[in-house]
Formats: C-alpha cells, structure tokens, sequence
C-alpha cells in the first residue's frame, strides 16, 4: 500500500486568523507562516577547507561574523556560533540541500543535520512590524543595530527564536521558531496585534 502520509504545518491552523488580523490592520501588519523551508544545520571549521567547499557547493559564503546572516538567491546562511551555520532554502529542497553540503564536506570534519521539521517561519512585516515584536523581544530592533544582514537568537514572548530582518525596513522579519513552541507563539503575535487592528 503506498504512503499516504500529508504534510501539515505547525500553524497551518492559524492562517485564517493571521490573515483576518493582516486585513483588519489597514496594511500596518502582515502575518504568515512560511510553511516547511528547508533548515539545515552545519557545524565545521570555518578556516578548514570543508567550509570552503560548502560556500563553493551552495554558491554562498559562510558569515564569519557574530549574528549576521548571507544571502544568495533563494538561500540564506545564518550565524549561529563560531563554527555553526543554519543554511535556509525553498520548501522541497530538504534532501539535495543536506546532501549538497554532506558531499562538499567530504572527509572533513563536518555535522550536517537536516533540522527542517524541528522549526517553522512566520513572517511579520509592515509599518508596525518592529512595535509589534518589541514588546515581547528584549533586543534593539531598530534598524540601525538590527536591519538587514543581521540575525539573533533571541525570546519572544519566553519563546526561543530565530530573529532575521528581511530586507529594507517594510520587509519585516522571519520569526524561526520550534514546531512545538509555535500555536503558542502564533496566539501570542495575535493577541499583542490587537492594539493595532
């Protein structure tokens, strides 16, 4: 018998309201999840010849500097320590991503785990995008210390997350955030949203 197994996303539940919350917001806010992009997590020596490889094989460069992120297409690196990057791609492209890297690392000492299922994105963006995440995130969001090229790992209303600014100001933010955290996460964006719907 074949597999019928479906896919569901973390917030999938919560699109309709998100998008109830978006239109009565005026256009000051967009809420969404960004369902099932590839995460995967690698661990080398950034001065080793596997990570020049990796940058080689991806067609993008391993951010050196703490909490920074590059991106290349469809493709984003993120800093997440001296020696450990997460690689973010388009939903769909889990199994060559992960291999892609496994096999430019070679014989060198590399971690490359596929952790796409642990977390999901939601994407806030618009004019009230930074008032809404500041009053649940401890971090300077203002575009000076923390626009684009940037990234952190942060809390957000006590839950761990991934913080990125995506692109000039009204391009808002990626919200990476652990499957199991994230209906919690998604009640509270939308209860803090209502002060400006």
């Amino acid at each position: 018998m074949a597999d019928t197994a479906i896919r569901h996303s973390p917030l999938g539940h919560a699109a309709d309201r998100f998008a109830a919350a978006t239109r009565a917001s005026g256009g000051d806010l967009r809420l969404a999840e960004l369902p099932f992009l590839v995460q995967v997590n690698v661990r080398l020596d950034p001065k080793g010849p596997a990570a020049d490889a990796v940058e080689l094989a991806l067609g993008l460069r391993l951010p050196l500097e703490p909490n920074t992120v590059v991106h290349a297409g469809d493709r984003s690196a993120l800093w997440l320590g001296p020696d450990e990057w997460l690689v973010v791609g388009p939903p769909g492209s889990s199994a060559d991503l992960a291999h892609r890297i496994r096999d430019a690392a070679g014989e060198g000492h590399a971690a490359v785990t596929d952790v796409s299922a642990q977390r999901t994105t939601v994407l806030v963006t618009g004019r009230r995008a930074r008032d809404l995440l500041a009053h649940g995130c401890p971090l300077d969001l203002h575009p000076r210390p923390f626009g684009p090229g940037r990234c952190a790992q942060t809390t957000l209303a006590r839950a761990q997350v991934v913080l990125v600014p995506r692109g000039e100001p009204r391009a808002g933010f990626w919200l990476l955030v652990r499957s199991s955290f994230a209906g919690y996460l998604a009640d509270w964006l939308l209860d803090a949203a209502s002060e400006y719907v």
